[in-house]
């Protein structure tokens, strides 16, 4: 995919990045071109997982094999599934260093009464497919809400794009008490740990082969990608940025949801509603 234009006098790189809401390392990035069934069956991948996020590489290698007939192996499928930051409920490698105390924060929001807009955060990257090629979106949701606060887009998982999501969303909204993730290497970085500390931000981290411990986010991504995302089939970073954009105002304003009493997440992140607290 092309979304720089390298060439171009009038536009600054720079500038060209800040436009298309993308983090400018990502710029110097050179990934290597993946040839066409790589892209197939990432594809399928990203549907079935998005499907059924509680699903490793294990079950999805069997998946592939028996119902599309891919031939592939637990090592190529575990590969693919890394590349898309996809993290599967099994234990993987370096396990010893995720566990270690620096990286692992507790699950905080168990039992925990939300009640109120800006208690709790929740924070996921996932994959966003394109006809040929792909971006990440990092996406920021407020749980009582379900008001979607914060994204950006990216080209790499780099964790800068994620530390952008998170200041351009307490800048515009004020912060969170609590801000929950899974235990990815992006929210594990120093970076991200001392941006929520210097902001007396509670850190609460998904327990480990809990698939609905960050449930919020993980609906929400479902809704963007079969509402809009795989509907559109994007050439361009500049259009799935457009689309991104056009989704996020539509589930924040115009989309009603059952569990809010068929209102909007605006209107009950903005006061305009009260629902009964959540019990989580």
């Amino acid at each position: 995919m092309k979304m720089i234009d390298r060439e171009e006098k009038k536009l600054s790189i720079t500038k060209q990045a800040e436009l298309l809401s993308i983090n400018r390392t990502s710029l110097y990035y050179k990934p290597v071109p993946a040839n066409d069934e790589e892209y197939l069956i990432k594809r399928i991948i990203d549907e079935i997982y998005t499907a059924h996020p509680e699903y490793g590489y294990r079950r999805m290698t069997n998946i592939l094999n028996r119902e599309y007939h891919i031939r592939i192996n637990r090592k190529r499928t575990r590969r693919y599934m890394r590349e898309m930051g996809i993290h599967g409920f099994c234990p993987g490698p370096n396990l010893s260093k995720r566990l270690h105390g620096k990286y692992l924060y507790p699950y905080l929001l168990r039992g925990l009464n939300i009640d109120h807009p800006n208690q709790v955060w929740s924070i996921d990257v996932t994959y966003c497919r394109m006809k040929r090629g792909f971006m990440y979106l990092v996406a920021i949701i407020d749980w009582y809400s379900r008001y979607i606060v914060g994204f950006e887009l990216s080209n790499t998982l780099d964790r800068t794009f994620v530390i952008e999501a998170i200041q351009k969303a307490i800048k515009r909204h004020g912060k969170p008490e609590i801000m929950n993730s899974d235990q990815g290497s992006q929210f594990t970085s120093d970076d991200y740990i001392n941006l929520l500390k210097n902001n007396n931000i509670k850190i609460s981290m998904d327990g480990k082969g809990r698939a609905l411990d960050n449930q919020r986010i993980e609906r929400f991504f479902r809704s963007y990608k079969w509402e809009k995302l795989y509907l559109e089939d994007c050439e361009t970073g500049h259009q799935l940025r457009q689309i991104t954009r056009e989704y996020v105002e539509y589930y924040n304003n115009r989309r009603p949801h059952q569990s809010l009493d068929y209102k909007t997440p605006a209107e009950y992140y903005f006061g305009g509603c009260k629902q009964l607290p959540a019990v989580v």
